[in-house]
């Protein structure tokens, strides 16, 4: 009975109710619209740590990532082979990316440069490590002795491609170790440290400069980082002398803190637009109640007790919030869809160097919290503004003008 009453009172006053729908509606299209926001940038910001440099993780000797050796390469893994194996028969994966990085100085013409470098089975890697843009030249496939420079290292040695670099490392004996590439590209993945340290050669030239035949790490290339997990226990009972660490925890200082700060921001204007929704309610309820003062004393005089018109209330409340988040939740998702389905173009970010395009990536829990949020927050205004007017003597109700 109380249900058909609190449903037929919210159209006595069209007006009042439409207002009421409106704002709740905006609050929750606002709230649902910054989450897809937040959550695109998230995507896009793990697409670009996975798909550039670390792949969904990397295999390491154990203990070696926290360890600083005078002679690193000579904890390096010597069952490449074994491993790379074993990887490819593990559920989940789907590439297997050995490699070795050194320190190296790059010279072309009379300037010398220190650099980061990698050495990978480049055509291998070609495809799934797409987030590295060459703005210059191609990729690095096949080519045995060629070079991709990112590009703040290539304007250093003010090179191109089809120039000649000379690279010289110090080998496992700890000798120097010289070698002559051809520049096939240059790469920007819009981080300026990486951009400008790092050079990519072919896994066998790196090994004979540095008179090894061992491998650093794996990076893996996984169908989806959940299968991460199992992945990483499989190889851990395989392998005990080796570690598996995630793409996260390898770029804590980039992908991690910014993940961390993106999110305790939206926490930030959660609370803003959840306080705004609040009282704008508070607010269209509470005159909207005050002004049905005789309504529910008359309902008090015919029996009716004060937490009947409590519950009266706040499913008025909660009827008008469910319409009104629905309509939120879907003009804001018709809106972002048909008119900003190519995304925002966003201003490089902390320690970026490039713009990147972010679209707005919904997913069904964004819709269940939203719409419990919104709910939550029509239901608080709803329970002040009745438990106000239900303390109310019902002589006082009656004699309201």
């Amino acid at each position: 009975m109380w249900f058909w009453l609190s449903l037929k009172n919210l159209f006595r006053n069209p007006r009042r109710t439409f207002a009421i729908l409106i704002t709740i509606a905006i609050g929750t299209g606002a709230l649902f619209a910054f989450d897809g926001f937040i959550n695109g940038v998230l995507k896009e910001l793990k697409y670009d740590t996975i798909h550039s440099n670390y792949g969904y993780g990397q295999i390491h000797p154990l203990g070696y990532r926290e360890m600083v050796y005078e002679k690193p390469m000579d904890h390096w893994m010597g069952n490449g082979e074994e491993l790379e194996a074993y990887l490819y028969s593990v559920a989940g994966v789907e590439n297997v990316f050995p490699r070795v990085s050194f320190s190296a100085l790059l010279k072309s013409n009379h300037t010398t440069i220190g650099g980061s470098g990698q050495g990978v089975h480049a055509e291998r890697e070609a495809e799934f490590f797409h987030s590295l843009n060459v703005e210059e030249g191609e990729m690095l496939r096949s080519q045995p002795s060629g070079i991709l420079l990112g590009k703040g290292l290539a304007n250093a040695l003010q090179v191109k491609p089809g120039d000649s670099v000379k690279v010289t490392a110090t080998s496992n004996k700890g000798y120097l170790k010289n070698g002559n590439f051809i520049v096939t590209g240059i790469f920007h993945t819009g981080s300026s440290d990486f951009d400008g340290r790092v050079f990519r050669i072919q896994l066998p030239e790196a090994q004979k400069l540095l008179k090894t035949s061992k491998i650093e790490h794996v990076s893996l290339g996984l169908r989806s980082d959940a299968d991460w997990p199992a992945v990483a226990t499989s190889l851990h009972t395989a392998f005990p002398h080796l570690e598996a660490t995630p793409f996260d925890v390898l770029d804590k200082i980039y992908y991690q803190n910014s993940v961390n700060w993106l999110k305790a921001q939206f926490a930030v204007v959660q609370v803003i637009i959840l306080s705004i929704v609040l009282l704008g309610i508070f607010n269209s309820i509470s005159s909207s109640i005050l002004e049905r003062k005789q309504e529910i004393g008359n309902l008090r005089a015919n029996g009716e007790s004060r937490v009947e018109i409590m519950r009266m209330i706040l499913t008025e409340g909660g009827l008008i919030a469910f319409v009104g988040s629905l309509l939120g939740l879907l003009g804001a998702y018709t809106i972002l869809t048909f008119f900003v389905h190519n995304g925002l173009m966003m201003p490089p970010g902390p320690g970026q160097t490039k713009e990147f395009v972010v679209t707005f990536s919904f997913e069904w829990p964004m819709v269940l919290v939203s719409l419990a949020l919104s709910m939550l927050a029509a239901l608080i205004a709803s329970y002040f503004a009745s438990f106000k007017v239900a303390r109310l003597s019902i002589a006082s109700a009656l004699r309201a003008l």
